[in-house]
Parts: C-alpha cells; structure tokens; sequence
C-alpha cells in the first residue's frame, strides 16, 4: 500500500510516496520478498533499464558503463546504498562495468579514513568495482580542459570576491550582470590561470568561471565557477595543487575520461545536467550522458551528511558507526545484513518523484532474513529467579533446535536445573484473566522443558518479587508429554548455575518524529532520549558464550540480536538489532 501525501519543497510541488507496510499487515511485502525470483521475471521495467535496453538495441552501445562517484568526506547511508546497488546492479544485469570513482576535489573535508571505509561498506554490501578511480586522478588532465576553453574564449579569470560574484547573478526575475573581467584577452586569462596554479595569489582572491550566458534562464548557465584557489593539504596529492576544480566542471570530465555510458546521479542534479552537457560538447569529448532519479528518503532519520556530521562531533551518537545511524557501517554493527538492504532497495525500486520510504520497510526486510539465518538462543534480559522446588538436584541436557526455519540447523545441548532465571514480566502476582504465563496457581510451559506451576514467591523489603517457588510436571517434557495437561503460554529461561552473563544495548529509533529535518526549530530538538539502553548484566544460555563480533541470534520472545564489535573475550556485548514485531506500528494504531 503507499500513502501519497504532497507538501510543499523550494516552492515546488514534490510528490512524497511514504510506503507503509503496517497498514497492509506487510502482504504485499512478503509476497515481494518470497516470491522474489517470480516477481523479478514479471515486474516491468524502471525506467532506467527502459533507457538502457533501448540503446543496447539501437546499437548506441556495445557495453553500458556506470559508475558510483562518492565524495570521501563521511560514511556512507542508506541512500548511498541505494545507489551502489542501483549501479552495480544494472552493470550486472546488463554484463556491462560499474567503476568507484572518489569525487575528491575538496581538499578541505576529505580523509583517507573515509574512503576506507567507504570501500568496505562497498564490499560489505556484495559488490566488486571495474576500476578505482579518483578526480585526482585527472587534476593535470581537467587543467588542460580548463586551458582548452579559455584559447577558445569559453573561460576566463575573476578578481570578483564570492559576495560579489552572487550579487551579480541575478535570479529567476531578472538577468545577471557581467562581471567587469570577463573579456579580459585569452592571453591574460591564460597567464592569470598558470599564476592561480603556482600558488600566486591567496584563496579566494580569483577563480575561473565558464563564459556562458548571464542572462540565461538556468542560473547555473550564468558564468558558473570552474576552479577556486584552496591552499590546503590533499588526501593523495599533497600540497602539488593549490586550485581544484568544482564539482560540476569535474563530473562530467571524468566520465568522460572514463568513458561512463550512463552516469546515474540523484533528481537535484537534473538542473545541472545542461551545464554537464555544455563542458562535454565544447570540449569534444567521449559524450557521456547523465540520467537522474529521486533521492530516497526515509523516515525516523536524516539523510544529510552535514547533519550527521553534527550529530557525531557533538556526542548525540558514538560515532559514524553507532547502530543508531542510517549509516551502511551503522547498520552493520547493529546487526543488518546486506542481503536485507539490496531487498530494501529492490524492493522499493527507483522513480523519478522524492520518496518518502518508512523505515519499517527496511526493519520487515531485517527480519524477514534474519528469521532464515539466525539461530534461536534464549536469554533473560530482566532476571527474577524460579525454583522448581521438586525438581531433583541435578543438571539435565535438554536438546534445543536452533532454528525451525532451517531443515539443517540441528540441536544444541542446553542445560537445566532447578534453580532458573526468568524474565520479570513473566510473573505478575495479580494476574488477569487473559494473562498465559506465572502467576498463583497458575501453569506456563518452560520452552523445551516442562510444564510448571507457581505455588508461591518471595519478596524483598521494598515490596519487589525476587523468587518464585514452582512445582513441575515430570511427565510433561517436550517431546515426551504424557500428561495430558494443555497450557497456553511458553516461556523461556536460562540455568541459574549454567548461565553466563552479557551486555545488551537496546536501540531504537534515532528520533521522535518522522521527518525531523522537516519539522520546526533544530532538527536535534526531536532526538529521542530512549533511543539507546544499555543492560550491563544478562542472563545468556551457555552456548552463547562462543558467540563471535557480527554473529546473528534471535532471543526467543526478545528480538535479533548480533555481538557488537565492543566485545571481548568474558565481555560479550549483543546489539538488539529488530524486535520481532514492529512496535512503532502499534503505537501508531493506538494514537
């Protein structure tokens, strides 16, 4: 089902397209997902491969060449993810080349760090590049284009300062004004440049412009900026330089020099596609094409690097990686798995509108694989204690399976006894009518085990329950029962002198509202307090002491969970990952 709500963005109309897949109880979602191989023979075309497969036909191309172009200046999210699958999915599909092109050409904000990891969330996600490239790579080159356009009287030198250059622009209403340097000769033009090269002149004391039309009605066609001085120190090429090219005189040079087919870039491009078009065809180069889709958004969370910049330097977040972020290295440490985002972003496919996406897509396609893979342990995040009081003195072995879902995922050994820990809400002195599990009198099935039934509890000075006293049914074993006694509730447990004990950090949604970046005031305002607990001493079955940094469980009745990187040896540390429902989908029905 998809809610279309329109709101208002740059004083245009922009359609939002917010999936919502509790209100559809996620059918059409779990058709999409299991039946994955049929859907993928019947679903139509994006338009994208309408695109591509009409100039495979023509014969326009013999091969279709893409490329995902990030800038090293943070970690990548789920947006970016959305990308990389989209280009290195259609090379793949189309047996065509994807390349990893590093858009450094701002020295000031980009880090060897980043592209690191940008390369391993790359990986991590399932995909090989063709070729590794960087802007840099193409400075000497990207300078002789420069030098090409001003002999050809396309480019010229401006002493005017930033403020002076946006005054002159102009805007929608009224055309721009020349700037008093711009027909200085080519031959003053060319000296200027060299002398902006060998570090003449301080930052922003001249930059070179394109010599289009100030007048035009596009205004990035108004004498748009070419290079900019910048003495500052370059992840890879040093000091060499001290004027870097801009974003929009670098892009599409470098697909050209790559000779990318299909350069695939988000819908706020689509404006700077003229200007993309213009430097090719003055230059005479390989002409590259570039297509725009919409950016995907999702909710509960901001997609600005900028903003998440803010929120790591200062505190809200323990860094890129904090398994709140919608950073790809985010998710990972939460315990996401990159088969769940390449089905996210299959799923919800590509457009030419903004989309709003609910995060729930994305948690419902978490689960969906983690149910296949994760093996099902148990363990007692809010312990009271059970004494089975006729239970023989002894340890039993009781064989557990490890994951229904999986024909070939066998047993474990779990230990039990007569002393057993058990989750606080399991127990409720005063118990309802509807209420299946302890409480006087009453019988609940301990999974794997027996039927048991509370006689009494204890409590402490302050009024708090810290034992309960139950008997058990010897006849009653799973897999053995002969009782004849139906109960029905099952609840899990751990051995009181068996168990070992863990950290455990509860995420949740990074903030209160939907869209924060779109709501009133600071965006940080809607933080939400909640959106991290830390359980410093759980009760975990034994076998989970082996648990390795990035290993899935679920918990029965709690949630998945993966051993978070923090871990070391007697120190295990497990990040809840999803709940097994959506608990924001309720909370919503219920307002």
């Amino acid at each position: 089902m998809e809610v279309n709500v329109f709101i208002s963005c740059r004083a245009m109309p922009v359609s939002y397209t917010i999936f919502r897949p509790e209100l559809s109880a996620c059918k059409y979602f779990t058709f999409a997902l299991r039946n994955q191989a049929s859907m993928s023979e019947e679903r139509s075309l994006n338009f994208l491969e309408e695109i591509i497969e009409l100039h495979l036909k023509e014969g326009k191309y013999e091969h279709i060449h893409t490329r995902f172009p990030p800038e090293p200046n943070g970690y990548l999210h789920i947006g970016h993810a959305s990308s990389i699958c989209l280009n290195f999915g259609l090379a793949k599909k189309y047996k065509g080349k994807c390349n990893l092109r590093f858009d450094d050409t701002n020295p000031v904000t980009e880090e060897t760090e980043y592209v690191e990891s940008i390369k391993n969330d790359i990986k991590w996600l399932g995909f090989e590049w063709d070729g590794e490239y960087y802007a840099s790579d193409y400075f000497e080159k990207l300078y002789g284009f420069a030098v090409e356009l001003i002999k050809k009287g396309l480019a010229y030198v401006d002493d005017s300062s930033a403020e002076e250059i946006a005054a002159m622009k102009g805007n929608t209403m009224e055309p721009g004004k020349n700037s008093p340097h711009r027909d200085r000769s080519i031959e003053e033009n060319l000296q200027l440049f060299e002398e902006m090269r060998a570090g003449k002149y301080k930052d922003g004391e001249k930059t070179l412009r394109a010599r289009i039309d100030m007048a035009h009605p596009n205004l990035l066609l108004r004498d748009p900026l070419m290079y900019r001085i910048k003495h500052a120190h370059h992840h890879r090429t040093g000091d060499a330089w001290c004027i870097y090219p801009m974003y929009d005189f670098a892009h599409g040079q470098s697909d050209s020099i790559e000779h990318i087919t299909h350069s695939i870039c988000t819908l706020e491009f689509i404006h700077h596609r003229p200007l993309y078009n213009w430097f090719i065809e003055k230059l005479g180069i390989f002409p590259s094409q570039q297509y725009e889709f919409a950016r995907r958004n999702m909710t509960y969370t901001v997609m600005s690097k900028r903003k998440l910049l803010q929120l790591v330097n200062e505190g809200h977040v323990d860094g890129w990686d904090d398994p709140r972020m919608p950073t790809v290295s985010g998710m990972r440490r939460r315990g996401y798995t990159a088969q769940a985002i390449r089905q996210f972003s299959d799923t919800v496919g590509i457009a030419k509108r903004e989309n709003m996406v609910d995060v729930g897509l994305l948690e419902f396609c978490v689960r969906e694989h983690l149910n296949k893979k994760a093996n099902r342990m148990m363990a007692v995040l809010d312990p009271i204690k059970l004494v089975v009081s006729n239970y023989p003195d002894q340890t039993e072995e009781l064989d557990l399976e490890n994951n229904p879902e999986d024909e070939n995922g066998g047993t474990r050994k779990v230990p039990f006894s007569r002393e057993l820990w058990i989750e606080r809400e399991d127990f409720m002195e005063n118990a309802p009518k509807k209420f299946f599990r302890l409480g006087p009198g009453l019988m609940v099935r301990l999974k794997g085990a027996y039927i048991v039934k509370c006689e009494n509890f204890k409590k402490d000075a302050d009024g708090n329950v810290t034992e309960v006293h139950c008997t058990y049914i010897p006849e009653s074993r799973s897999g053995h029962d002969t009782s004849g006694i139906n109960v029905k509730g099952t609840i899990h447990w751990v051995s009181v002198p068996h168990a070992k004990t863990a950290e455990v950090r509860l995420y949740d949604r990074l903030f209160k509202v939907e869209d924060p970046s779109n709501e009133e005031g600071d965006f940080k305002s809607y933080i939400n307090e909640n959106s991290k607990q830390v359980l410093p001493a759980v009760y975990i079955e034994p076998a989970l002491a082996a648990a390795q940094p990035g290993d899935h469980f679920q918990f029965l009745r709690k949630g998945y969970f993966c051993v978070d990187t923090d871990s070391t040896p007697g120190h295990l540390v497990f990040n809840r990952t999803v709940g097994l429902k959506d608990a924001w989908a309720k909370e919503a029905k219920k307002q």
